[in-house]
């Protein structure tokens, strides 16, 4: 017979230790924690934010309503803003398929670009082709110094007469601290307004504007491509430049080559300078030259010096906004040429 010290007929389990972590010098038991799993934590905020608003509600149910209702709102509008800016930078070469009357020019094709060389200062409204007339730098005090700039005004002007088709641009921006916040562009198209177009008014000064931004030669061509497709819609078909006879390598070469403009496509119009100047000017563009050669975009050293020098007014350059299809030729600075796309490539 088995005798059972505590009267019970069946045995029973006895825990010597209680659970938990049995403290010997106090005789407490410390309770083991329990460890919580911490996915259940995203799930409990939100049951318990749901039932924040829930009560919310219950109190101020308009007010709900209508916080809801504008938070639904703004949010369908910034997205809808996302989208049109979105949908505006994919389609913005394709805006101008069947809205071509939006450019006040869209019907001419080829671009007639006058790179301007001073500004014109005279109070008399005359003397065009006279030296005193004319805001010069030290370099440009040359007997018969205006009369060629009188030259290629009128060179530009005949030119764009002889093609329905052509938009004439005279290009300089203001580049002379002394001379006022003139451009050399509207100097230019001041004294064809003066010669009254050298009797092609009809013709040709309704489709005569400036490019009022340049500051060297590059920049002459650049931006005159750039201005043409403001305000035609599109990009030239040909290209012609009046200037200086011996500056025809630095365009039809190294500019044209520089933007990618086919050669095919491109023509040059040159007249000589002033013989008392002819030699210091050869030599100057021979070092011109040289510069270009090692820095076809002029945006570095002193070519990029001299551009600086020749913005006096600190004058914000709104290129390439208005030709959104080469923002690269614009943003690119290297020795060697752009290989980027080009819509005349």
């Amino acid at each position: 017979m088995n005798n059972y010290p505590f009267g019970s007929n069946s045995p029973k389990s006895f825990n010597a230790y209680p659970r938990g972590d049995f403290d010997i010098e106090s005789g407490n038991i410390k309770r083991s924690k329990r460890v919580r799993n911490s996915s259940f934590y995203p799930v409990r905020w939100i049951k318990s934010l749901a039932d924040t608003l829930h009560n919310y509600y219950k109190l101020h149910p308009f007010l709900v309503f209508f916080v809801s209702l504008a938070f639904v709102v703004t949010i369908i509008i910034v997205l809808s803003l996302n989208e049109h800016h979105d949908w505006m930078l994919r389609n913005y070469g394709k805006l101008d398929d069947g809205f071509g009357n939006y450019y006040p020019y869209a019907k001419l094709k080829n671009l007639v670009m006058v790179a301007t060389h001073s500004v014109y200062t005279s109070t008399t409204c005359g003397k065009v082709d006279k030296e005193d007339s004319w805001f010069l730098e030290s370099y440009q005090k040359n007997p018969g110094q205006a009369a060629t700039f009188f030259s290629h005004i009128k060179g530009g002007v005949e030119n764009t007469a002889r093609d329905d088709a052509a938009l004439l641009l005279f290009s300089g921006g203001e580049t002379r601290k002394d001379a006022g916040p003139r451009s050399e562009a509207q100097s230019y198209w001041t004294v064809a307004e003066l010669e009254r177009w050298f009797g092609k008014e009809e013709s040709v000064k309704w489709r005569a504007l400036t490019e009022e931004h340049a500051r060297d030669s590059f920049e002459n061509l650049l931006f005159s491509v750039c201005r043409f497709r403001e305000l035609t819609g599109t990009y030239p078909q040909n290209i012609t430049v009046v200037s200086y006879d011996f500056k025809e390598e630095r365009f039809a070469n190294l500019h044209r080559t520089a933007i990618g403009f086919p050669e095919s496509r491109f023509f040059y119009k040159g007249s000589p300078p002033p013989s008392a100047s002819k030699e210091a000017a050869l030599k100057g563009e021979t070092l011109v030259r040289t510069q270009f050669q090692n820095d076809p975009f002029g945006c570095l050293g002193s070519l990029k010096k001299k551009k600086v020098g020749r913005d006096p007014f600190h004058r914000s350059i709104p290129y390439p906004n208005g030709c959104p299809e080469i923002e690269g030729l614009f943003r690119y600075c290297g020795t060697v040429p752009y290989e980027g796309s080009l819509p005349w490539s």
